[in-house]
Parts: C-alpha cells; sequence; structure tokens
C-alpha cells in the first residue's frame, strides 16, 4: 500500500503539470496565457505553503516520537504493554517517513510547475 500511496502521488502531481503544460501551450493570446499562469502560479504558491506547514507538523511529531520512545522505556509495566509501546512508535514513524516522501514528491513538481509557468510569462 505504501508504493500505492507514492505511485498515485506521483502519477497525480504528473497529470497536474501535464494540464498545465498543454493549457498554457494551446492559449495563443499573450494576455490569456499570462493570466492563466498566474493563476497556477497563486494555487501552487497555496500547495507550497501547506507542504511547508506539513513538513513543521512532521517535525513535531518526531519530536513525540523521541518522548515516547523515552517515557516507554522509563516505565516498568510489563513487557507486554512495552511491546505494544514500541509497535505504536514504530507505526507512527513509518507513517511520518511516508508523509514526507509525499510532501517531497509534491514539492518537486509543483517546483517544476512554477518554473513552467514562470517560462510561459517571461517568454512572449
Amino acid at each position: 500500500m505504501k508504493f500505492l500511496g507514492f505511485a498515485y502521488r506521483f502519477v497525480s502531481n504528473f497529470v497536474f503539470l501535464a494540464l498545465v503544460y498543454y493549457s498554457l501551450n494551446f492559449l495563443e493570446k499573450y494576455q490569456q496565457r499570462a493570466i492563466v499562469a498566474i493563476l497556477v502560479l497563486v494555487y501552487a504558491a497555496m500547495r507550497v505553503a501547506s507542504a511547508f506547514r506539513s513538513f513543521h507538523f512532521f517535525q513535531r511529531v518526531e519530536r513525540l516520537e523521541l518522548e515516547a520512545r523515552r517515557l516507554a522505556g522509563l516505565t516498568g509495566e510489563g513487557p507486554a504493554s512495552n511491546a505494544s509501546r514500541k509497535q505504536v512508535v514504530s507505526d507512527v514513524s513509518a507513517l511520518r517517513r511516508d508523509g514526507e516522501m509525499k510532501s517531497y514528491i509534491d514539492l518537486l513538481f509543483l517546483a517544476l510547475v512554477i518554473l513552467l509557468c514562470i517560462s510561459k510569462i517571461v517568454t512572449d
């Protein structure tokens, strides 16, 4: 499922990039192309801000993971509860890493979209 999530994120971002590319190339008038490019830039900026907020969130989750590992080592409630806590912490850690990878994929494609839009605005 993890790789399907990455593949879906890659394909959906690639489709977005392709739509932006074709929509900007099929517009003949510079003014229309510039307006569409600026609107796409605004949308991409909002998604970039969201991706950076998610990195901030993942950083906080990482701190909580470290604190949970530290506290799990201090409590002496028995091996069964300790094993379940370690499993929960490792599951959260895996989900955090996957979320970070998906955010990196998003940022890669958003950077490509931004470069495409800027190139279409600058060139006539």
